[in-house]
């Protein structure tokens, strides 16, 4: 039998039942700054408004850095005023 594409980048699968899933790990995100109250409610926006926009932060692991990004922005429009 072939092996699938992604055997031969070193996949791996799991076997739960009859059928086979493969081990899938997302990649660690480093934390680096402070999400505030606006970073939070960008969260909760996104989650209820704008679910494929969150889905894609989470698949590609950057949603941390996002929500950083957008409590700076907030922080240099509040201290602008």
């Amino acid at each position: 039998m072939n092996n699938t594409l992604f055997e031969q980048f070193s996949g791996t699968y799991t076997q739960p039942g009859d059928y086979l899933l493969p081990n899938l790990i997302l990649p660690a995100e480093e934390e680096t700054g402070y999400i505030g109250v606006c970073g939070q409610r960008r969260l909760n926006y996104l989650k209820h408004h704008r679910k494929v926009l969150y889905y894609n932060l989470l698949t590609s692991g950057k949603p941390h850095s996002h929500l950083v990004d957008t409590e700076k922005q907030a922080q240099q429009l509040f201290f602008g005023l």
